[in-house]
């Protein structure tokens, strides 16, 4: 499992899966077995969809296989990440289809798909001991320029698999960001019942 010491203090139980996942931004350069990447994807792989449309797509490249196409997802996301996502021996990018395969309809619920798949290939990770820091911060006009993502498809977000790196080894400025406080809403937030913004009686 991931480091036990970052888990997260629910109001409510839940899996172990869910409470010791964490993003770290301090990464161990330590290569993840291809046996795993192969588990972690077929995880994303069984992710529901609407239709069974699958409409994701992720573009994957490793430090110690094909350090060529991981320098090309490097380059892909912003410099802020790349300061800190270099050391991952994993990068890779989220890629969804914005359009129905079965009909050429616009998907309005590609993005959520390919969320549902990252979270899968999440929650696949963290059950191997294997952490997933998902970004927001790419470049995705150039990642669809570099990677030739054909028209119709959206590059959403960057992705470092990596084991948690030992912090002292690691710039002051990460450690003190993965040693901050885990703070979530609590459901009285965002889990609303008679009208939106009103607290569900659960």
């Amino acid at each position: 499992m991931t480091d036990t010491s970052r888990k997260a203090s629910t109001d409510h139980p839940v899996h172990e899966l869910i409470s010791t996942r964490w993003s770290p931004y301090v990464l161990d350069s330590k290569p993840i077995a291809g046996t795993d990447l192969k588990s972690i994807f077929e995880a994303a792989r069984w992710a529901a969809s609407s239709y069974n449309e699958q409409p994701w797509s992720f573009i994957v490249g490793t430090k110690d296989g094909s350090p060529a196409i991981y320098e090309k997802v490097l380059s892909c996301l912003v410099e802020p990440n790349q300061a800190w996502a270099h050391a991952a021996p994993v990068l890779a990018l989220g890629v969804a289809s914005l359009r129905f395969k079965r009909n050429d309809k616009p998907n309005g619920v590609a993005l959520h798909d390919l969320g549902t798949a990252a979270a899968q290939l999440t929650f696949e990770a963290t059950a191997r001991g294997i952490c997933v820091h998902q970004m927001g911060g790419i470049l995705p006009d150039r990642a669809a320029e570099i990677f030739a993502v054909p028209e119709g498809h959206q590059v959403v977000t960057g992705i470092a698999l990596g084991y948690a790196g030992d912090p002292a080894n690691a710039d002051a400025a990460l450690v003190e960001r993965d040693q901050g406080e885990r703070t979530r809403r609590p459901l009285s937030e965002f889990v609303f019942g008679e009208s939106f913004g009103s607290a569900a009686s659960l």
